[in-house]
């Protein structure tokens, strides 16, 4: 289970270490609160503290059988995605924990299936015999996440599941019991407590791959990035900065890095830390400005971009301003890596592109005399077509 100061907001640490100390309900509705204030934001947190919530669930609430529990579970889920609608990694970790727990159940109703047929077959032993029958002990359930039917690529998450509106609360959403799909199972209190217990592993297991999803992608990074190399990447996220970082070990090659002009004169300059440890290791870094980005894409061997979520048709929901990135070079023939863990894959379907315009405040922008008249929005977060990476 990873630490709960790995790195995270000081909210999330928060959140994470308040939810033994009150009840489920004010974990859940704390966790709420967050979510619409934009005090959790980004895909990992957002996915870490939904699989603590869940655990939560799982562990403290009442149950005595697996539709209740996927209702629970289904409730909260609900309530999180509305909660913040363009977080996709929300909706991800919810359908993972609910195929988790369907998939455990389905394993436990087996096994319960074995041992009434292996007794059924097994012959009676006489009285005048020495032997006996010894009963079979039920068999143990797996601990790891390859029997939970896990996702591992777009291919199988898109499969397993189904395309609906994860933000429903109606009879039809994926958050309500599911009918034919959700095992019909209600087990002693022996065996209720067995499959909680696996479930939590499997809820703990998601939340360490997430930890670890940006070491195992920076391990990748020498065979992306050559010797030589003219690299482009815009607003790096922490994944990013951790894949071209672990390139720069054993790797030397150019990074353009390609950012906003401060706001303020006196502002320091954005990636300043990261710009910092690329010197050390040798690299050269040339900073420019997004007008300008055009003019170097024809030097630039690849685009190194970082994703918030992937969604259905391929497409990447990124940081604004990736797609016209992306579009510049696919006209120069550059190739475009977009870096993301598994539990940002999302079935759902592209928003539309007024779901991405969030407010700001508009007198960071404007002056004092217009402020009070306009609203100014800016878009944080662009689609860029799936034929574009």
């Amino acid at each position: 289970m990873p630490s709960v100061s790995a790195g995270y907001a000081p909210d999330l640490d928060k959140l994470i270490k308040s939810l033994k100390g009150q009840p489920l309900d004010a974990s859940v509705e704390s966790l709420l609160s967050l979510l619409k204030r934009r005090q959790i934001k980004g895909s990992e947190p957002c996915a870490i503290a939904t699989a603590h919530i869940l655990l939560q669930v799982v562990a403290r609430s009442k149950w005595q059988d697996v539709d209740v529990l996927i209702d629970n579970v289904s409730q909260v889920g609900r309530r999180l995605v509305k909660a913040q609608p363009t977080e996709l990694a929300i909706g991800n970790i919810v359908r993972r924990v609910l195929g988790l727990i369907r998939d455990e159940a389905a394993e436990e109703r087996h096994d319960q299936e074995d041992e009434t047929q292996s007794e059924a077959s097994t012959p009676a032993v006489r009285p005048d015999t020495d032997g006996y029958a010894s009963p079979r002990p039920r068999p143990q359930l797996s601990s790891t996440l390859s029997s939970a039917g896990l996702p591992k690529t777009l291919f199988h998450l898109l499969s397993a599941s189904p395309d609906v509106d994860l933000a429903s609360s109606g009879p039809g959403s994926p958050f309500h019991n599911s009918g034919t799909s959700t095992p019909t199972w209600k087990g002693t209190y022996s065996q209720i407590h067995a499959l909680r217990s696996e479930v939590i592993d499997g809820i703990e297991e998601i939340m360490d791959e997430i930890s670890q999803v940006d070491d195992q992608i920076a391990a990748l990074a020498d065979a992306q990035i050559r010797p030589g190399d003219f690299v482009l990447t815009y607003r790096p996220s922490t994944t990013v900065e951790r894949f071209i970082l672990r390139a720069a070990q054993k790797r030397k090659f150019t990074l353009f890095l390609a950012i906003e002009a401060p706001s303020k004169p006196t502002a320091e300059a954005p990636h300043a830390a990261f710009r910092k440890k690329l010197a050390a290791a040798g690299i050269t870094v040339i900073n420019i400005h997004n007008s300008g980005l055009t003019a170097y894409m024809s030097r630039v061997d690849k685009v190194i971009l970082g994703a918030k979520a992937i969604v259905a048709n391929g497409g990447v929901m990124a940081t604004a301003g990736s797609a016209a990135i992306a579009r510049a070079a696919k006209e120069h023939g550059t190739a475009v890596i977009v870096l993301s863990g598994v539990y940002k894959l999302s079935p759902a379907n592209p928003f539309a592109e007024d779901s991405l315009i969030e407010g700001t405040h508009s007198r960071d922008y404007l002056s004092s005399i217009i402020a009070d008249h306009y609203k100014h929005q800016d878009v944080n977060f662009d689609l860029v077509g799936e034929r574009m990476v």
